[in-house]
């Protein structure tokens, strides 16, 4: 039992995340906006509408700002981990140093699909905005081919080989993605402002009557399932190893983007129910049918196309996130080297890149884009409560580490997070759980026929072993 719950040395953890293979080519600001690319994209341009329409009308706003409030608190959590761990694998690695192997394989083996499930989620959502632009311009695709087969089709196309130009542009390495996302994020954030800055005139206040058609209990159902639209930070902070600076880079990147994400989802959504009634929004291209619903179909136009290029850098911050997870437990020895293999030509773990790319194309192109999100948060929400309780932990078993940025009030707003993230889980439906707990019982399988012998904490243990025997 004890090898179960064996943890990983910080020190030695710092030394090799120092040395490791991968470049180190993005600073604070590319951090930021990789983090802004990564939260707002589905969440406010898909979830917003859906989530309107079927758990909490107009107060969807309270919904994202109950979410927000959680995040912030998490990502204060995560602010702390980045500027004293700073090492790829996010999540994981920082559970591997406080909780142990068990909890940490767990947790990676969680964040690898749930990420992917991320990907695969927002590639649906990127689809609907991708095909309403198409019918703009005359151009109709065979329902069979960008319909899941739930709704009467065979695969959506569009969205599998969104996933897949993905997977071949983070292939080409960091530095090359990098610039691709900065300029989507840019534009991503231009259609944002287009849409207030169009809809906020077409805004009638009777739209908001009732507020709360579902009350409490629907606000509370509706943060559960937009608290996937927070989470892109996360997947940032798996990009440590490849941050100049990551100790003050990384917190400065976390922070600044949720506030950011957090004002624009909040002026989108008083937007959105305004412009369009709450029960005409059960759509996936919710801020274009708004506009073209009031006659602003040139907007509408225009937020399809930016939608098309801007939604990709979730899926580019997403798709990142799982494969520098899957190269971290790799690298561990808790699954096959094979995924921690850097391609000396990019400096990038092609494998995982791959792997995690043909496994996000295979979902999104025949599973339900609500059932992808409420799978990927319930993953989502567990593992920012872990990170929480871990923090507190850390704080006792390591208190001289080096902390570049500090939570205050430890261990009171920790185990705040901790206690929210278990409500907002227990507002999923069962559904979910089942899932959930079905991944995670295959994750415990693999960890005790394969990662616990194979893993690097067990070979540096073996020699020990080896030498009381003798003795």
């Amino acid at each position: 039992m004890n090898s179960v719950f064996r943890k990983k040395d910080v020190d030695l953890m710092l030394k090799n995340s120092k040395s490791a293979a991968l470049e180190k080519t993005l600073g604070a600001f590319d951090v930021t906006l990789m983090s802004i690319g990564a939260t707002i994209g589905t969440g406010v341009m898909v979830l917003t509408g859906v989530v309107a329409a079927r758990d909490a009308g107009p107060a969807v706003v309270l919904s994202f700002i109950c979410s927000a409030i959680i995040c912030i608190l998490v990502a204060l959590c995560y602010a702390e981990f980045a500027s004293s761990v700073p090492t790829s694998g996010s999540a994981y690695s920082y559970i591997y140093v406080s909780l142990g192997e068990l909890v940490a394989h767990l947790v990676g083996w969680s964040l690898v699909i749930g990420y992917t499930v991320s990907t695969a989620t927002v590639a649906g959502g990127w689809s609907a905005y991708f095909n309403g632009l198409l019918r703009e311009m005359g151009i109709h695709l065979p329902d069979k081919l960008v319909n899941i087969p739930s709704q009467g089709g065979i695969i959506n196309l569009p969205a599998v080989l969104v996933v897949l130009l993905i997977t071949v542009l983070l292939s080409r390495g960091t530095k090359e993605s990098k610039k691709a996302n900065n300029i989507m994020v840019m534009v991503k954030l231009g259609i944002i402002v287009l849409f207030v800055a169009v809809g906020v005139f077409h805004v009638k206040t009777q739209n908001w009557h009732p507020f709360m058609p579902y009350g409490f209990k629907g606000v509370f159902a509706g943060a559960a399932s937009v608290f996937f639209a927070f989470s892109g930070f996360d997947a940032v902070s798996t990009s440590a190893e490849e941050v100049k600076n990551p100790q003050r880079n990384l917190p400065i990147g976390i922070i600044s983007s949720l506030v950011i994400c957090t004002v624009i989802y909040i002026i989108v959504c008083l937007v959105l129910t305004g412009v369009t009634n709450y029960t005409q929004l059960n759509v996936a291209d919710a801020m274009a049918y708004a506009l073209n619903s009031v006659g602003q179909s040139w907007a509408a136009s225009i937020i399809s196309i930016g939608a098309v290029i801007g939604i990709m850098a979730v899926m580019l911050a997403y798709s990142f996130g799982a494969s520098r997870v899957l190269f971290s437990m790799s690298r561990d020895g808790l699954l096959p080297k094979v995924f921690s293999k850097i391609n000396k030509k990019t400096n990038t773990p092609t494998v995982s890149t791959v792997v995690v790319g043909v496994l996000a194309a295979l979902m999104t192109g025949v599973f339900d884009l609500k059932l992808l999100a409420d799978l990927a948060n319930i993953i989502l929400i567990g593992t920012f409560m872990l990170v929480s309780l871990s923090l507190v932990v850390l704080r006792k078993t390591h208190p001289k580490l080096k902390r570049s940025f500090k939570v205050p009030l430890v261990p009171v707003l920790p185990m705040i997070a901790v206690v929210c993230c278990l409500f907002l889980m227990f507002n999923l439906s069962m559904t979910t759980w089942i899932y959930f707990a079905g991944w995670l019982a295959i994750g415990t399988v693999v960890y005790f026929t394969y990662s616990r012998k194979n893993s690097s904490l067990q070979v540096e243990e073996t020699p020990k072993e080896e030498l009381k025997k003798i003795a």
